[in-house]
């Protein structure tokens, strides 16, 4: 692999184009992608979506979308200071600046939930068991290839993703190749049978097969290394991606906890003093009046000391990268890796298994569970068993939106292609609009 190619300013659907700069030239192509996907319904929905804590009545914690502007903040840091070394090692990638490095991580990382459903990853998982277990789920298998049905018994948010970053491409995002890229930290399928998930880039899946052909050719176009059929190595930038999401989950979720009353002062503290090493300074932590705030100025030191140690690693490994020989991920190479393994462990048990947490995941199986096997149901026996199809599912059919039924009528050919249509509106909900519709259908709530 080399740069040149890898920071394609190419559009899907587009015709050539090899300046990163817009015609306007006040903005580069790369800017432009964080533009649109930050005027994007798929983006702004994550505003209501639950990131690990249900949202209290005072106290703020974070959401999808505060979460993926401050990992899009880090990201967009981590390519500026990968981006200023590369060009000083490159000279022919005298047509970039390091801006564009940042901005390419930055908007790729801006995007990195989007594909996610309501609920955290217990949404994720509530797909995948409704086609795994519901009573039609032996139909709809033997109606699809065994991939297309992989694709829906493991749903993935990242597939989810590309599947919203690259659809509709007349009036879609349409998104430079290297944005779309460096947004894919697993480029392969979900059906890969030989996945090794020691490999990071192989831990997952980032590709449904609706999207197989606009991902090959995403690939080849930027010259991504292809290391079995339809699997192919990540786009270095990928790396900074998944780093900017590891540092500010590690941090970020640890300060929520706090903030919560999950985790104390004293907790808090150490361990972001131990990420500070040497940099950590009792005495003027001591100035501040409020704990809060010196928990707030301590997470920002501890975060820019993980952007320095990553960016480190990164070039490092940047080589290695372009070879296809390195596949880790950043965070577990970093002098603070320890420490945030530390951190991992302790918020698994005192932060993500915490009664709070596990109450809005139970009511999310519920919520998700219910939506989906209505319009299952309701689309399937439509389209495909019409001698089943009742006044039930007629009227659950018609509180449909109406992009979801024009496609139904008009783009789906297959089962596989429906269902798909009706886990794109299911993972498009919010929490909120998830939990109004679900009381609706079950006759809980008729105002």
């Amino acid at each position: 692999m080399n740069w040149k190619a890898l920071m394609s300013v190419q559009r899907l659907g587009e015709k050539k184009k090899t300046d990163a700069f817009s015609s306007q030239k006040l903005r580069s192509e790369f800017e432009v992608d964080y533009d649109r996907i930050i005027f994007s319904r798929p983006f702004r929905n994550l505003q209501d979506k639950t990131q690990v804590f249900p949202l209290p009545d005072q106290d703020f914690v974070h959401t999808r979308l505060t979460h993926s502007l401050e990992v899009s903040s880090v990201g967009r840091s981590l390519g500026k200071n990968a981006g200023a070394a590369l060009l000083e090692k490159y000279p022919e990638l005298d047509h970039l600046t390091p801006g564009d490095f940042g901005a390419v991580v930055g908007a790729a990382a801006l995007a990195h939930d989007v594909g996610n459903p309501p609920f955290g990853h217990s949404g994720e998982t509530a797909i995948s068991d409704i086609f795994q277990h519901h009573p039609i789920s032996d139909q709809l298998k033997q109606s699809m290839r065994p991939e297309e049905w992989a694709d829906l018994t493991d749903f993935e948010g990242n597939a989810q993703g590309f599947r919203l970053l690259t659809r509709n491409q007349r009036q879609g995002l349409k998104l430079t190749l290297a944005t779309l890229a460096a947004f894919t930290k697993y480029p392969c399928y979900s059906a890969f049978e030989q996945r090794d998930k020691k490999k990071k880039s192989q831990k997952k899946y980032g590709y449904f097969q609706s999207e197989a052909e606009i991902f090959e050719d995403m690939a080849q176009d930027l010259g991504l290394l292809q290391v079995a059929e339809k699997v192919w190595t990540r786009h270095p930038l990928a790396f900074l991606v998944e780093a900017a999401d590891d540092i500010c989950y590690s941090i970020i979720d640890l300060e929520d906890g706090f903030g919560l009353g999950l985790v104390s002062f004293e907790q808090t503290k150490n361990f972001l003093a131990s990420i500070l090493k040497e940099k950590f300074q009792p005495a003027k932590l001591e100035k501040i009046p409020s704990d809060k705030e010196k928990i707030g100025v301590l997470r920002a030191v501890a975060i820019h000391t993980l952007i320095e140690e990553s960016t480190q690693v990164f070039l490092q490994n940047e080589e290695a990268m372009l070879a296809g020989q390195f596949d880790q991920a950043i965070t577990d190479l970093i002098p603070s890796a320890d420490i945030l393994e530390e951190i991992s462990k302790f918020s698994i048990k005192n932060l993500y298994q915490s009664r709070q947490v596990l109450e809005k995941e139970a009511a999310g199986f519920e919520v998700i569970d219910g939506l989906l096997e209505s319009f299952i149901l309701a689309v399937y026996f439509k389209y495909y068993d019409q001698a089943s199809y009742s006044g039930k599912h007629k009227s659950i059919f018609r509180l449909l939106p109406e992009d979801i039924v024009y496609r139904l009528d008009h783009e789906a050919k297959s089962p596989y292609q429906s269902m798909l249509l009706i886990t794109d509106y299911v993972s498009g909900m919010t929490d909120g609009s998830a939990i109004k519709l679900f009381r609706i259908l079950k006759g809980i709530d008729l105002n």
